[in-house]
């Protein structure tokens, strides 16, 4: 593939402002990811334009259209165009970063080679537009062709700019299925204590990248070998190389994590949850007197240090509980449970959770076993009996409930922990038997408890 043989379909709108830019006298290209994804076959997310025209410029050119002046001095103007927003920014340079994350200023200039060159990587730093097609003055298709991660310029320098890059080559490096070229790949293992400066949340970002790409473990792979892994997660950096001691693992600790997640659908909460399910081990450690090892109460264990690590990193609230469920209850194989102890694991592990576990159940088991030796009939048996039960839609809850606490108040029952406690008790018996699920059958326990 050469230079000149790169036609990129752009959006009708994004051609409209390439074509404005143009009839004023100024360049317009489409830069950054758009371009890589186009010239790989997918669908670009963003169409980012940028202009040697200035700010102050474009508000004139593109005065007929809706404009948002969000990032406005940094040489950013959003134009809006049949209810789509696409930036165009003005080339730029960006002058020392004093914090590892932010530059100082941002210098306005008119080429596009040294707008390019402030770009994290390769791949990222062409531009393309039909009357000259695509710019590529650091070598990014050729890089594309070698499947290769690699820094614009000096690689030490890209990453003391943004300390975030260095997480951001590994995500592009799983996500493309690329290597890390030597070069940017040293320069991150010198640097990786650094990303303890960038914030929680952009760090959370890049690491859902990583657990939804094709193979995550590669990801998390190179999060070890280039040093990340210790200062983003650390409580996981222990489980590498921890011999788990026991004839049912032969893998430590880490790789048999990284090969549940690998076995597991592309759902944050299910991949999050494989990767936090074994993370208690070497915490509940011990050696039994045949000195094999065990680990007792792992998962709850677990279930402590996956809330930890997640509320650190900012997830919110929902995701943090339904992990942490996941992980608690990843070693539950139950038999026989009466439909009233089923409902009660239902409601534990949660309607909107409970297909979850079993998925991350099988996986675990897959990543032990041999496809001959694997035997996840409990895990299927118990799977079918929870459906039964949803299928059934029997009541599970105290919103199932045939009445509430305003019938309750009706009753005579007065506002506060007793109405709590009357609706806890009619669960019990509704549990016990779903027929009893009825109105005038509740109102009628209610009555004869009060005495009415």
């Amino acid at each position: 593939m050469k230079k000149s043989e790169i036609k990129i379909e752009m959006p009708i709108n994004v051609k409209k402002i390439l074509s404005i830019l143009y009839f004023e006298g100024c360049a317009g290209y489409i830069v950054g990811g758009c371009v890589r994804d186009s010239i790989l076959g997918l669908i670009p997310n963003d169409w980012d334009i940028c202009t040697n025209c200035f700010p102050e410029e474009m508000l004139h050119i593109f005065s007929s259209f809706k404009i948002i002046l969000t990032g406005f001095k940094h040489g950013t103007v959003t134009v809006v165009i049949g209810g789509e927003n696409y930036e165009i920014t003005t080339y730029r340079i960006d002058s020392d970063y004093i914090d590892g994350r932010h530059p100082e200023k941002v210098i306005f200039t008119e080429k596009l080679k040294e707008d390019l060159r402030r770009r994290d990587f390769t791949i990222n730093a062409m531009a393309y537009n039909d009357r000259v097609g695509l710019v590529d003055h650091y070598d990014g298709l050729q890089d594309i062709l070698d499947k290769k991660i690699r820094c614009v310029g000096d690689p030490l320098e890209r990453f003391e700019e943004d300390y975030l890059r260095m997480l951001r080559g590994v995500r592009f490096a799983v996500q493309l299925g690329y290597s890390l070229e030597q070069n940017t790949f040293d320069a991150i293992k010198k640097l990786c204590r650094n990303i303890a400066n960038i914030s929680a949340e952009r760090i959370r970002e890049e690491l859902n990248e990583i657990l939804l790409s094709r193979e995550p473990s590669r990801g998390f792979r190179l999060l070890n070998a280039t040093g990340l892994l210790k200062y983003i997660m650390p409580e996981l950096y222990i489980c590498v190389g921890f011999d788990q001691r026991n004839p049912y693992h032969c893998k430590d600790v880490f790789d048999h994590t990284l090969d549940v997640v690998d076995n597991t659908e592309t759902d944050l909460i299910l991949r999050l949850s494989a990767l936090f399910h074994d993370i208690g081990k070497p915490e509940t450690f011990v050696l039994d007197g045949r000195y094999i090892g065990r680990f007792y109460g792992h998962s709850i264990k677990g279930a402590e240090i996956a809330q930890k690590v997640m509320k650190r990193l900012k997830y919110d609230n929902k995701s943090i509980a339904q992990v942490m469920i996941l992980v608690q209850e990843h070693m539950s194989r139950y038999k026989n449970l009466s439909d009233k102890a089923l409902k009660r694991f239902i409601n534990r592990v949660g309607q909107d959770n409970i297909n979850r576990l079993f998925k991350l159940q099988i996986a675990d088991v897959r990543a032990l076993a041999s496809e001959d030796e694997m035997n996840i009939d409990d895990i299927l048996k118990l799977k079918n009996e929870v459906e039964r039960i949803l299928n059934e839609k029997q009541p599970l809850s105290v919103k199932d409930l045939e009445i509430d606490g305003y019938d309750l108040i009706k009753l005579g029952v007065p506002e506060g922990e007793q109405i709590g406690v009357i609706l806890g008790e009619l669960l019990e018996i509704v549990l016990e038997n779903p027929e009893a699920n009825k109105k005038d059958v509740l109102m009628g326990i209610v009555k004869g408890r009060l005495n009415l």
